[in-house]
């Protein structure tokens, strides 16, 4: 929390003051009236003894005045609210290894598959866009609201050979730059990259694209997919196939999100893909933001005298 005039909390040392001189009154009362009479007397004449709750009123009157010096300083909190308008573009593997089976029906599959739930977390004027890698990288769908058109996308992804991550981030950072909110301005961009594995050809490297990104504050939400016993079947001449070990390697992705201020996540199988997916659909889909809550705190000081003065006129009614 924070406070626009903070310098109104300063009134904040008179409650305990109050406090304390309202402890020396009551101290001073009670030795008062011992002069005039001995204790062992008083209860004949009085039929009761004063209750803590006479107490409450000024408890309740040192909470309002706590919440109103409070609601003076003008405070701030961090809220989560749903953004109006944002790009994020979608970077999908579409190499070779992509194709292994360790992630049912197989890791292509899967991912397309699970994107559908991501963007259903997201807000529907968010602009998703896909991009396409393998030995080079390519704009599967240009950002859209229209998820119909991204469904047709993702189903049009088919395998290839190399891995041009780099290449992937770097379009994925053009594509999210060239987009234009209502008023003119770009939206926020976010990019969210799938693969198994690291780079293997391309012609920008992940460490630069990334320092692309992280300058224009552009996040990169990597997720490794596959597991260590990932295995294709590469053909042969003479119509014979060969089993190719494809194990998942998470270290580029890891850098790369770390490097742009994004998030690294390991989808071992369908149902984790899943689940990340429709997390990062949901804090894509909001952002932090500073609100003033001054409202709060005028209405727990109102709340607080309202109390305390009917209490106090019950309590001044029982007195004769």
């Amino acid at each position: 929390m924070s406070f626009q005039w903070p310098l109104a909390l300063i009134g904040l040392l008179a409650v305990p003051v109050l406090a304390a001189l309202y402890i020396a009154h009551e101290r001073r009362r009670t030795e008062f009236a011992a002069r005039f009479t001995s204790p062992g007397l008083l209860p004949n004449l009085v039929d009761s003894a004063p209750g803590r709750r006479r107490h409450l009123p000024l408890v309740l009157l040192l909470a309002a005045l706590t919440a109103m010096l409070v609601g003076v300083a003008r405070p701030h909190a961090m809220m989560s609210v749903q953004r109006e308008e944002a790009t994020v573009i979608l970077a999908i593997d579409t190499s070779l290894s992509m194709g292994a089976n360790d992630v049912r029906p197989s890791r292509l599959i899967a991912a397309r598959n699970a994107a559908t739930a991501f963007v259903a977390k997201m807000p529907k004027k968010f602009r998703v866009g896909l991009v396409g890698f393998s030995g080079r990288a390519y704009v599967a769908l240009p950002p859209t609201d229209d998820r119909a058109l991204l469904r047709t996308a993702l189903a049009s992804l088919r395998p290839g050979e190399g891995t041009a991550l780099g290449d992937a981030v770097a379009l994925a950072v053009q594509l999210g730059r060239r987009q234009r909110g209502r008023d003119g301005t770009i939206p926020p961009v976010a990019i969210l990259v799938i693969s198994d594995g690291a780079q293997m050809n391309g012609q920008t490297g992940p460490g630069d694209a990334a320092l692309h990104a992280s300058s224009l504050h552009i996040p990169v939400y990597t997720i490794v997919l596959g597991t260590a016993d990932g295995v294709i079947e590469v053909p042969l001449a003479d119509g014979f196939h060969a089993q190719l070990r494809v194990p998942a390697n998470p270290e580029t992705l890891r850098t790369l999100a770390r490097l742009t201020g994004g998030q690294f996540f390991a989808a071992p199988d369908d149902s984790r893909l899943r689940q990340i997916y429709e997390k990062l659909g949901s804090r894509l889909g909001h952002r932090s933001e500073s609100r003033e809550i001054t409202d709060l705190f005028a209405g727990g000081s109102a709340g607080f005298l309202l109390a305390g003065g009917m209490l106090s006129a019950l309590w001044f009614r029982r007195v004769p």
